[in-house]
């Protein structure tokens, strides 16, 4: 049922709605592993955190099979507008595509975002023609604002990054999905699988996580954990639940049976 349901970003279709970040795992061959049980057709790459220039030194790029996975870079650790749209041009310049992951800090504490300062760069950026994805705040009128500022998706964080709170605002994001008409993809605070499953079935458009994958026990398991509950929310956000009701429902209808 789901093999022609797709991620559409910018115009292109992927086939799995997780996607997921590079950083924090013990070792690059265990971030290879992962990458691959999770299923996932885009990656993304902090671009201040990964060696571009220097080819004597490792670099995870190294790791990534460039001919299976979308790189989505990301402007993570920029805390003012002219820092992340300066990071996104070097990315692009460096080779990689126009896709952008738009993160600017607010709070280096909290690594809320600063929403003026996303909306600035999101509009300088989307001017240059570059793909954004902005994360954001669960504020469903930044959403909209983003939208009209050429945001490609929004991405309103479930819980603050990193901290595997799973989904805290789930009627924030409900609204948002009524607002904008862009991917709507929940980034940050994904803990576990079922967080992930609960993300899908409110009816978001895809979910992005790294923490929850990289720093697991056992992070190749978990990124397949993430696979199957990313597939399973969605599925059943398809499949429509039943109302909730206060009281209980026979399984059995009473009519027709025997007395």
């Amino acid at each position: 049922m789901l093999e022609n349901d797709h991620l559409i970003i910018a115009g292109k279709a992927y086939r799995s709605r997780l996607i997921v970040g590079t950083g924090k795992y013990p070792s690059f061959e265990i971030m290879r592993e992962a990458l691959e049980k999770s299923g996932a057709e885009i990656v993304t790459v902090a671009v201040r955190r990964v060696n571009l220039f220097d080819k004597s030194q490792p670099s995870l790029l190294d790791y990534i099979d460039l001919k299976k996975y979308t790189l989505l870079p990301n402007t993570a650790g920029c805390y003012t507008a002219e820092e992340a749209i300066r990071t996104a041009r070097l990315a692009r310049e460096a080779g990689f595509s126009n896709l952008i992951k738009l993160e600017v800090i607010g709070d280096q504490k909290t690594l809320f975002p600063d929403n003026i300062g996303l909306l600035k760069a999101t509009e300088t950026l989307a001017k240059e023609g570059f793909v954004v994805l902005p994360y954001t705040n669960d504020d469903p009128v930044m959403a909209k604002k983003l939208e009209n500022a050429g945001a490609a998706a929004v991405m309103p964080l479930g819980a603050p990054i990193g901290s595997g709170l799973g989904i805290r605002n789930p009627y924030n994001i409900k609204i948002i999905l009524e607002m904008v008409s862009v991917p709507v993809i929940v980034d940050a605070g994904v803990g576990t699988a079922s967080d992930a499953a609960i993300a899908m079935e409110l009816g978001v458009d895809g979910v992005l996580m790294n923490t929850g994958i990289a720093e697991a026990k056992d992070p190749v398991k978990m990124a397949e954990a993430m696979n199957y509950a990313v597939r399973a929310g969605r599925l059943a956000y398809l499949a429509g639940r039943i109302p909730k009701k206060l009281y209980a429902t026979a399984s059995s209808p009473l009519e027709g049976m025997l007395q």
